[in-house]
């Protein structure tokens, strides 16, 4: 017995064979929920790369065939909805990840580390006599703080800075002993001409 309603046609009429975000973006969720269980190739490392634009392209017409529908519109209505949820997963995801980054900025920009190798850029006269006065910290900074026990840790930090000259990255590795942050190294790559500079050096 064919599973199909008789008040429906066998094959996906080429005005709702369009792509399919809700297959796009929640690929094995949806296939699932729709009886399309190739996408749980999803779960393959490599295909999953490419398997995430065929459920896209090909999720609809995968989507009619293996599941019964009472009509047209309880497809097209379905589908919809799974596209919505994707959507708001997607943007779930999206804050989520804002979040995390703001916090991590925050921790990162309110470290000692991070305050003494600012401190060691606006007072060195090399850097002011590159960059000019006013130098200032970039919105991200790239980089990592650890801690171990005794009172010791390390910091390896990445710094986008500009003054009133030019811009730079700053590059600085600090290690902590006793409660106390030293900036071992700290070099400057300076983004007009790409020149270092050492600047404990200087």
């Amino acid at each position: 017995m064919s599973k199909e309603p008789l008040n429906t046609p066998a094959e996906l009429p080429a005005e709702f064979d369009r792509w399919n975000w809700g297959a796009f973006l929640l690929n094995w969720i949806w296939g699932i929920g729709n009886s399309v269980f190739i996408a749980l190739l999803m779960f393959v490392p490599l295909v999953n790369i490419v398997m995430i634009f065929v459920l896209g392209a090909r999720g609809s017409r995968w989507a009619w065939r293996n599941r019964t529908w009472r009509d047209l519109d309880h497809f097209r209505s379905t589908q919809r909805k799974w596209a919505i949820a994707g959507f708001v997963v997607l943007g779930f995801f999206f804050l989520l990840t804002v979040g995390i980054v703001f916090l991590v900025q925050s921790v990162i920009k309110g470290s000692d580390a991070y305050q003494l190798t600012m401190e060691q850029l606006q007072s060195n006269p090399v850097v002011a006599e590159q960059l000019g006065d006013n130098i200032v910290a970039g919105w991200f900074v790239a980089g990592s703080i650890s801690y171990s026990g005794g009172g010791t840790g390390e910091a390896s930090l990445s710094i986008p800075v500009e003054g009133d000259l030019g811009s730079a990255r700053a590059f600085s590795y600090s290690t902590l002993e006793n409660g106390n942050w030293t900036v071992r190294q700290l070099n400057l790559t300076l983004d007009k001409g790409g020149s270092a500079i050492d600047v404990l050096r200087q």
